[in-house]
């Protein structure tokens, strides 16, 4: 069956690549806006789902993949920053805390109409970090398009104390652990 990954990020196709399938990639077109009242762990499973299912009319017989992230620490939710600003802005407010990042997984049979959906939780705890630690790791790193602005497949690891999780993939966008047993629910035969 077609793999398809609605995803542009170079992140989640890199690691998709580790499972050694032929597949297609295809942009989204999703409003990424939490609910109203929505956690951020069911909003991350939500776009997850709804990614996938947005790219379902270009792809009417394939197996889609979907994923998003969300960083949060009590009620604050932690986005792609976007800009500098708020990246800097991001690392003060998580520096010596842990922040959860929660990533949401489904994969969507165009075919059948069937959705699985998984959420994989990684907790983070950052170092202590000074000002000009952010702005140095800000400026070389440039994480503006990573939830939390802490882009760990790069120098972002050096912001971490410690992590916690089931999948250390789950933390860079795209649980292989997670949709290694999805696949493999769809008939998939991995290794």
């Amino acid at each position: 069956m077609h793999l398809v990954l609605a995803s542009t990020s170079p992140y989640r196709r890199m690691l998709l690549e580790r499972l050694e399938l032929p597949f297609d990639t295809a942009a989204p077109d999703v409003d990424e806006s939490p609910l109203p009242g929505e956690h951020p762990a069911q909003t991350a499973e939500r776009l997850s789902a709804d990614k996938a299912r947005a790219v379902a009319h270009h792809h009417p017989s394939a197996l889609i993949i979907g994923s998003d992230q969300v960083a949060y620490m009590g009620a604050t939710r932690f986005g792609k920053p976007g800009t500098v600003e708020r990246a800097v802005d991001q690392l003060r407010r998580m520096q010596g805390r842990t922040v959860v990042f929660h990533t949401g997984l489904a994969l969507f049979n165009a075919r059948t109409g069937h959705t699985q959906i998984r959420g994989v939780p990684t907790q983070v705890r950052f170092r202590s970090l000074d000002d000009a630690e952010i702005e140095r790791y800000v400026h070389r790193e440039q994480p503006l398009d990573c939830a939390g602005s802490a882009k760990v497949e790069g120098l972002g690891i050096t912001l971490l104390e410690a992590l916690s999780g089931d999948d250390p993939t789950a933390l860079i966008g795209l649980p292989l652990i997670a949709l290694s047993d999805l696949l493999r629910a769809e008939g998939i035969a991995l290794p």
